[in-house]
């Protein structure tokens, strides 16, 4: 069964660098195949890992219902849904994709949508690692994409918004009792050259009200901003990059207390 971890957080906080990262860094653990879902519907995470996207899952659930009563004779929805899914996976050196795209628009998305579920259940399972990035802010909770995870990360920088989003995605979670193992913060952007002590005592005594544990500190690097910048993904970042460094120490914290090598 696939671990998955979801990353999640407030728009801008560096939500899909973290999960591309995470992604890169299981990739490069050489256990097999890692499965990525970008569930933003503003969908940028390929890009990120240098990929290109032909076909979302809401573009083919939008074709499916248009077709729908012209398949041809002895093909069902179940089939033609299945192909496309085949279609809209992203097949890269250790690295699949698939993204979800847009949101639903007027048509009866129950059985589609259904159909669609059941068939990336399956899919994951060929998966050691499931990496899944999530819209920013809090609709996906309430919509329940993000179920059924090992682990959520919440990303989040300094700034008090930010943890106070943190603070609304980990109590919603509590209060729609969704299924998810464990919950993390993430404190991203660290600026430890001009963060002053009261400053990061102040920063932590927000991060305690978050009622979230503290998994890792990812400090700002410029090499990372300057790949973003020019748009290169995250597979040209140097090895010796800080930001690669602290996300693969709590990548490997995390792999270590779930009982991985």
């Amino acid at each position: 069964m696939a671990f998955t971890i979801g990353v999640a957080g407030k728009g801008g906080v560096g939500k899909t660098t973290v999960a591309g990262l995470i992604a890169q860094l299981l990739v490069e653990r050489r256990e097999g195949p890692v499965l990525v879902i970008d569930a933003d519907p503003n969908t940028n995470f390929h890009q990120v890992l240098g990929l290109n996207v032909e076909q979302t899952i809401g573009e083919l659930r939008e074709e499916t219902l248009r077709k729908i009563k012209d398949l041809p004779p002895g093909v069902t929805k179940d089939q033609y849904l299945e192909y496309g899914l085949q279609q809209c996976l992203v097949e890269s050196n250790g690295l699949d994709l698939l993204a979800m795209g847009r949101g639903e628009g007027p048509f009866c998305y129950c059985a589609v949508n259904h159909v669609l579920r059941r068939y990336m259940d399956v899919l994951s399972k060929n998966y050691k690692y499931v990496v899944l990035d999530n819209e920013a802010g809090l609709e996906h909770l309430s919509r329940r994409t993000t179920q059924g995870l090992d682990l959520l990360l919440i990303v989040s920088d300094g700034y008090p918004v930010s943890l106070q989003a943190a603070e609304r995605i980990n109590a919603l979670a509590d209060e729609l009792k969704l299924q998810i193992r464990k919950r993390f913060l993430v404190w991203n952007h660290l600026n430890n050259g001009t963060l002053s002590e009261p400053g990061r005592e102040l920063i932590q005594g927000r991060i305690a009200r978050t009622g979230l544990d503290c998994v890792g500190e990812i400090p700002r690097d410029e090499a990372l901003l300057s790949l973003s910048l020019e748009g290169h993904p995250l597979r040209e970042l140097p090895i010796s990059s800080p930001a690669r460094l602290a996300v693969r120490a709590i990548l490997e914290k995390i792999l270590k207390n779930e009982g991985g090598s």
